[in-house]
């Protein structure tokens, strides 16, 4: 059962594992030249997700509502002032009950394309095919085959989840068809044990 349910007013803390973001960035990284790149991280959490971005992007830019005491400037991607500049791409985990406008806002600031990684349910609903994927689907569909475990805030080696994972890509450079592709085992080949606190 993949059933999350979280207060309204829930930061939704739950960490990105590295080395899922590692392994959109290697996929990236076949189609563009990634050290050339600049990338925002709208919502860095204690930047679980920028360490492994700065291993493959020329400049990565984090932030987030709430200072979880990673030094990244405290910001309100959605409600608060428009990022400054445009960068490359944005890629992030967003809170699940935003996830919509933060692709918006990423679409919207972002040069090359958009990342975001999200629960497979997320591709279910009416609301959200009428709202977001009739007018603007994803370019590329990258399910996980391995579990990817995110437990509420903290980041961790270890568990198991029910909850499949899925990153949604936005290439604005690419046709306007979907592609799906599956992610092939790699955990072990790009986790680290520097990557658990």
């Amino acid at each position: 059962m993949q059933r999350r349910v979280e207060p309204h007013d829930s930061l939704e803390d739950f960490p990105t594992p590295p080395w899922a973001t590692r392994a959109l960035c290697e996929w990236l990284d076949l189609r563009y030249d990634l050290d050339r790149k600049t990338c925002r991280e709208p919502a860095a959490n204690r930047g679980h997700m920028v360490k492994p971005l700065r291993e493959y992007f020329r400049n990565v830019e984090a932030s987030d509502i709430f200072d979880y005491g990673a030094g990244f400037p405290v910001q309100d991607y959605l409600f608060g002032a428009d990022p400054v500049g445009v960068v490359d791409w944005t890629i992030t985990n967003p809170p699940f009950r935003l996830a919509q406008q933060f692709i918006t806002q990423a679409r919207n600031t972002s040069r090359a394309g958009v990342a975001v990684i999200v629960r497979s349910a997320f591709l279910e609903g009416v609301g959200r095919y009428r709202d977001l994927f009739s007018d603007a689907p994803p370019t590329d569909i990258l399910q996980f085959t391995e579990r990817v475990v995110m437990h509420k805030g903290k980041l961790s080696a270890n568990g198991s989840t029910a909850t499949a994972y899925c990153w949604l890509v936005w290439d604005k450079n690419a046709p306007d068809n979907t592609h799906f592709h599956w992610i092939p085992p790699c955990r072990k080949r790009l986790e680290s044990p520097e990557d658990y606190p």
